[in-house]
């Protein structure tokens, strides 16, 4: 077996930051009047500027593959060229199409021969899934390196035209319909994005992060559906699939819309990182004296004090000086989160050899949570 290191770390974010005030003028109205959650949702998630693929005019600037191309186009220079790219590993709970697949689509941009591809479905996991078979392949050394990446464009499911039929039917029911909360929630929450990683067996540059470990857990087996697109929650939690409904029932319920049980996620999303968090300490003997930075992907600001509190409770305090968090800046993209947040922080020239590093990532739609211990080499 080899040793893992993530070598160079790249991002692309689409256009310029768009901030609390312009959000509506690029995802539109519904129904010609201002949302009602938005002012609830963004107060709770504190996020001040996100990134849309989508320009001022309202026109689409790029779809997912091509912001992930661009991702790794920037992880590329002469030392390491598209052509050197051995393993290419894209997760996203947001492509373009059902088919072909997301990593298929990248490699069909960037044209860079014949290699193998992987793409990792899910949601905010599936970035993390990318990594982890990246970092399997160089690690039992069915490839030298591994480019891996996790990418969103959120927008293309929050615009206006994604609602227009489901509200037009809903104006034949009442006089003033408003969009169901678990629908209208998820607009002021994600952002587009994408970043990429590239993997060696052997550390390069000035600063290389060895992946000492990483580990997965998956609460499907007890928890029902949270967070979800393609298909209706019933009133038993059971998920009924878009290919079940009627064709002309896909718009008028907007099924390919992204909604969340917030019940649900209140209620579960915090115990259960928790207790997958205490599984990884005690599986690798480690805890958080053993962390010198913490990034968490957290969906919104609103479950940063209650996130602490629960892990302080359990006897896991994360101390505050250890977090590392650039949600108000980026948004949430999904993903592409944990990527971006690293590469800020190494970026920021903060780190020094030596030091460990921590990333978390959640993921509601069924309740999952991954997990990677870096060190700095």
């Amino acid at each position: 077996m080899k040793d893992v290191y993530i070598t160079k770390i790249a991002k692309f974010l689409p256009n310029e930051p768009v901030d609390n005030d312009q959000m509506e003028e690029r995802l539109g109205l519904l129904n010609g009047r201002p949302s009602r959650a938005k002012s609830i949702v963004l107060r709770s998630n504190q996020i001040k500027t996100r990134y849309y693929a989508i320009d001022k005019n309202g026109e689409i600037t790029h779809n997912n593959a091509q912001l992930t191309e661009q991702a790794v186009r920037n992880l590329c220079n002469d030392q390491f060229t598209l052509n050197d790219i051995q393993l290419l590993s894209c997760g996203t709970s947001s492509p373009d199409q059902l088919l072909p697949s997301h990593a298929a689509m990248v490699h069909g941009l960037l044209k860079n021969g014949n290699l193998e591809i992987n793409s990792a479905s899910g949601v905010c996991c599936s970035g993390m899934n990318a990594l982890k078979f990246g970092y399997l392949a160089v690690k039992s050394q069915q490839v030298d390196n591994a480019v891996c990446t996790g990418s969103e464009r959120s927008s293309s499911r929050m615009g206006t035209n994604i609602f227009e039929e489901e509200i037009a039917t809903l104006k034949q029911l009442e006089a003033n319909p408003i969009l169901a909360f678990e629908k209208d929630f998820l607009r002021w929450m994600l952002s587009d994005g994408a970043g990429a990683v590239l993997l060696e067996n052997q550390p390069k540059g000035a600063v290389s992060l060895k992946i000492e470990w990483m580990e997965g857990y998956s609460y499907a087996f007890e928890m029902e559906t949270c967070m979800y697109a393609g298909g209706e929650k019933l009133a038993d939690g059971s998920l009924k699939p878009w290919s079940d409904y009627p064709a002309d029932q896909w718009g008028k319920q907007s099924l390919f819309a992204v909604k969340q049980d917030v019940k649900l996620l209140d209620e579960f999303i915090l115990q259960k990182a928790v207790d997958s968090l205490k599984q990884a300490y005690a599986k690798h003997g480690i805890s958080p004296k053993e962390i010198d930075y913490y990034l968490p992907h957290i969906s919104s600001n609103y479950f940063k004090q209650g996130f602490y509190d629960e892990m302080k409770n359990e006897g896991v305090e994360m101390p505050w000086d250890k977090w590392f968090l650039n949600l108000e800046k980026v948004g949430n993209i999904g993903a592409a989160s944990i990527y971006v947040m690293l590469e800020e922080l190494v970026d920021s020239g903060r780190l020094k050899k030596g030091d460990r590093i921590l990333l978390f990532v959640p993921e509601s739609a069924r309740f999952s949570y991954t997990y990677a211990y870096l060190t700095v080499h």
